[in-house]
C-alpha cells in the first residue's frame, strides 16, 4: 500500500464509526412488551392511549339466546 493509503485508515475507521454511530442514535432502542413498544425515543411527548373496560362477560349474546331457547323449550313441553 502507499503512505497516503495507509494515513487514511484511520479517518476511514473514523468516519465508518461515525456513521454506525448515527444509524443507531436514530434507530432508537425499542422492545416489545404485551403490545407495547418501550421505550420509545418519543416515550416523553407521546400521546396516552385510553381503552374503556368492556363487559365483565364476555359472551353475553350468548347467554341471552341460551336463556331465550331455554325458555321456548320449557313453553313448548307445556
Amino acid at each position: 500500500m502507499s503512505g497516503s493509503m495507509k494515513r487514511n485508515r484511520p479517518l476511514r475507521w473514523m468516519v465508518v464509526g461515525l456513521g454506525l454511530l448515527a444509524v443507531v442514535a436514530v434507530t432508537g432502542c425499542q422492545v416489545d412488551v404485551g403490545g407495547q413498544t418501550l421505550p420509545s425515543p418519543y416515550y416523553m411527548s407521546d400521546d396516552v392511549q385510553y381503552y374503556a373496560p368492556g363487559p365483565e362477560f364476555k359472551l353475553a349474546r350468548e347467554a341471552a339466546a341460551q336463556r331465550e331457547a331455554r325458555a321456548e323449550q320449557n313453553s313448548q313441553r307445556r
